[in-house]
């Protein structure tokens, strides 16, 4: 009796794995609104597929960077596949299952998952990213008035200088802030194309000093720009972007993740500060925490989701550029076609204040949203950045 009973247990738990009931999971990622409309076809295609259930919740960065210590030291995880910077899945390696037999670093761009490798263990992965190319405009916008795309820095002050004289516009720069970070890109942007790729990379190593003469160089003409009024004061990210598509800002600089934001993006252009050698490639990286009920199935996802089958659904989709060298150009949108094209040539980079983290990623926007407001105050604003860099 024992033994049929045991027959009979086993096929029933094998039918309901087949039939996908065995395991529902939890995806964690910072996506709300439109950015999440276009992350669920993903998800959709994967329970499609394996006929596995799968549930989104949406925290942003800021709160699971507080939230997540305390659970992993329970034991315990709030998700499956959650989806960190790679920062910070570097520093928390110990919690994250090793993905390296289901995930092939070969088929992806170079370098794009090193910071998740530690002694020849990939304990993240990933997905499509976000490229930061430039200030966007809207191609109608500069027909209307004449306006062309600069090809020196004289050139790009001109052309602030005209945007500001056209009736109806507020500054010639839409200023993005949400903590902080939408500040922090276009500065970045700035300090790679006047002091080049490397002077990111030594910035974020710790190998040159905020303070130096090199970089306070830089930031003199961020300052010269916001003591000019070429910037608009800082207004939340979201809520400016419909105001520069309404045509109270020019120009906007933002992450590819645009395209997917605004009501016709075959409108949209887009322009790097003339003469830059690097672009910030920011892919949306995931691990599978050690604590997950369900470790096997929460892999399969994470490699789906990775993989070229899913990131050509996301970059079809629009708004997300591939990280997997598997999908091909012809699958994106024109303006996001053309943004990936933006990106062949150049360095790619690792976000500056990501990368970095911890203490300074916070004194960072702060102290950028008083540049913004009291320019005036450079030599403090560098002063405490050297102060917040990690010893």
């Amino acid at each position: 009796m024992l033994k049929k009973f045991a027959i009979v247990l086993a096929l029933c738990i094998l039918m309901v794995s087949v039939l996908g009931l065995a395991t529902k999971l939890t995806v964690i990622g910072p996506w709300a609104g439109a950015e999440k409309a276009g992350f669920m076809p993903v998800l959709k295609a994967f329970t499609e597929k394996t006929g596995i259930q799968v549930e989104y919740r949406t925290y942003r960065f800021e709160d699971l960077r507080s939230m997540l210590p305390a659970q992993f030291n329970a034991k315990r995880t709030p998700g499956d596949v959650i989806f960190m910077n790679a920062s910070w899945i570097s520093k928390n390696i110990k919690h994250a299952v090793d993905l390296s037999d289901v995930v092939n670093e070969g088929e992806f761009v170079p370098g794009i998952l090193t910071p998740m490798k530690v002694n020849g263990k990939l304990y993240g992965a990933a997905f499509t990213g976000k490229i930061k190319p430039g200030f966007w405009y809207r191609k109608s916008f500069f027909a209307k008035y004449g306006l062309t795309v600069p090809h020196s820095w004289d050139e790009f002050v001109t052309l602030l200088q005209k945007i500001k004289m056209i009736p109806g516009i507020k500054a010639p720069i839409a200023s993005g802030d949400g903590t902080g970070w939408p500040l922090s890109d276009v500065t970045e942007h700035f300090l790679i194309t006047f002091g080049g790729p490397n002077l990111d990379k030594d910035l974020i190593a710790g190998n040159i000093k905020w303070e130096s003469y090199t970089v306070k160089a830089i930031f003199e003409k961020l300052v010269f720009l916001l003591k000019s009024g070429y910037f608009s004061e800082p207004t939340e990210w979201t809520t400016i972007l419909k105001q520069w598509w309404n045509g109270e800002y020019a120009l906007y600089f933002m992450g590819s993740w645009i395209t997917g934001m605004v009501d016709n993006p075959n409108d949209l252009g887009v322009f790097a500060l003339p003469g830059c050698k690097g672009m910030v490639f920011c892919p949306d990286c995931l691990f599978v925490p050690k604590y997950s009920k369900n470790v096997e199935d929460a892999k399969k996802l994470a490699a789906f989701l990775v993989g070229r089958e899913g990131q050509t659904i996301s970059a079809r989709l629009g708004g997300h550029i591939a990280t997997n060298l598997g999908v091909p150009l012809s699958v994106y949108p024109a303006v996001d076609k053309g943004v990936a094209e933006l990106a062949k040539g150049v360095t790619n980079l690792n976000d500056l204040d990501d990368t970095i983290g911890g203490e300074f990623q916070t004194a960072f926007w702060d102290q950028l949203k008083l540049l913004w407001v009291k320019p005036d105050r450079l030599d403090d604003v560098l002063r405490v950045l050297d102060e917040k860099m990690p010893k």
